[in-house]
């Protein structure tokens, strides 16, 4: 810790000329650029499997589709990664949100941020893991599961939440949808700051549509997933939280 501090301040005492600050703003905007354009897997990007940090927290990180998947153990929602160059060549993952998620370095070290960690905890590979694409469940269970939600959030606040569903194109995303943006709502009823947010909440509806995006206003949240995009197309718990919360800290996981 103490050689990574000294080396901190010595790079922090050399002065940098605005030109040599340009030449390095330009190359970090052609590095985000054409991480956009190979859609969002990078080559510094780890390989896919199951990775501890040493915090504690386990995740597995999956590389199979077009962009980046990563879900910690024991929690529902899977995060779609998006890459932007940061200073030494290194890549930060985040989520649609704008929060960090991963930080990777050219050489492969990967960092990871939570709330327990939110400075960053160094992560290591300890061997395979899943896949992480949405299950179908199928009329039945795809019942059973938006009345178990209903009822979660519904005992959450206290006054019955009507839950709707309508999707025709993508189910899998739109249960997953359902499954982040009930627990979302769950959690900031949860918090005493936050809770009087939800006073006006009747109901909850995931529907698809042209582009992603999530409302609230007049007791009804609406959320919009595109199956276009995949899993990419479905807002997180993030994006539902700073909606319902626009200007209030995130409760914790």
């Amino acid at each position: 810790m103490a050689i990574a501090l000294a080396a901190a301040a010595l790079t922090l005492s050399i002065s940098t000329s605005p030109a040599e600050a340009q030449n390095r703003g330009n190359a970090q905007a052609e590095q985000s650029q054409s991480l956009r354009n190979s859609g969002g897997v990078s080559r510094s990007l780890p390989p896919a499997g199951r990775y501890v940090a040493e915090s504690g927290e386990a995740f597995i990180l999956d590389r199979s589709g077009q962009r980046p998947l990563l879900r910690f153990e024991r929690r529902d929602e899977t995060w779609v990664l998006r890459p932007t160059a940061a200073p030494r060549g290194d890549v930060i993952y985040r989520n649609d949100a704008g929060a960090q998620i991963l930080r990777v370095t050219p050489g492969g070290g990967i960092t990871v941020y939570t709330p327990r960690a939110p400075g960053g905890s160094p992560a290591s590979l300890t061997g395979p893991g899943q896949s992480l694409s949405p299950p179908t469940l199928g009329p039945v269970r795809l019942f059973e599961l938006m009345a178990r939600r209903s009822a979660m959030v519904s005992q959450a606040l206290g006054r019955l939440v009507e839950i709707n569903l309508d999707g025709q194109v993508s189910e899998s995303l739109c249960v997953e949808a359902l499954i982040v943006t009930t627990d979302a709502v769950a959690r900031i009823a949860r918090s005493p700051s936050a809770r009087s947010s939800l006073d006006s909440l009747r109901s909850i509806t995931i529907v698809e549509g042209a582009r992603s995006g999530v409302t609230y206003s007049r007791g009804r949240l609406v959320v919009v997933v595109d199956p276009s995009q995949g899993q990419a197309g479905r807002p997180s718990s993030s994006r539902v939280i700073r909606t319902i919360l626009p200007e209030q800290r995130t409760p914790s996981r």
